[in-house]
This record gives structure tokens, sequence and C-alpha cells, in this order.
């Protein structure tokens, strides 16, 4: 049994808010914590973007390992790079779907 429960950081296009919403929710009831992306009611400035991006990294190195919500097999640039990120870091990375 482990100390903690396992730490699964999202990544995903902001475009799949709904379906990164259902896997948090799975995830959590099946005892995970979950990081997940920030989300804005608004649009936001290129500055808030780059923030954003920067604090999404530090999610990233807090979990251990990346679950990319690819509804389509679509993959964005910021996930792109995200995902890169993870593997640079040698975190674990799945998808919901086939890339």
């Amino acid at each position: 049994m482990p100390d903690r429960p396992e730490i699964v950081c999202i990544c995903g296009s902001t475009r799949f808010v709904d379906e990164m919403r259902a896997a948090n929710r799975d995830l959590t009831f099946a005892g995970v914590i979950v990081v997940a992306p920030g989300e804005a009611d608004e649009l936001i400035t290129n500055e808030q973007k780059t923030a954003l991006d920067a604090l999404h990294l530090r999610k990233i190195d807090l979990a251990d390992r990346v679950l990319v919500v690819n509804p389509g097999g679509y993959i964005g640039e910021s996930t792109s790079r995200e995902i890169a990120y993870a593997h640079a870091t040698g975190k674990p990375i799945s998808f919901t779907e086939p890339v």
C-alpha cells in the first residue's frame, strides 16, 4: 500500500474542458489526486497564458504521471509542449485516445 495516492496531471486542449472535467471526476473517484489545468471564464491575455503555461509545467513536476485528454487524437501546440516536458522529465504519459 503506497504512503499516498497517485498524483496525475491532466493535460489537453482547453476546447476539451468537459472531457477533462470527466477525467478529473473519474480519477478522483478512483482515489487519485488530480492536478488539472486552470480554467478561465473569460479571454485571457498573452501574459496570463504564458504564466498559466509555466504553472502547468510545475504541476507536471508534482505528478507521478500525465494523462493527456485528446478526443479524436487531437493534440495542440501547448499540449505538445507539455508532453515533451513530461517526457524529458521522465514522467509516464498516457492518452485517452490513440495518437
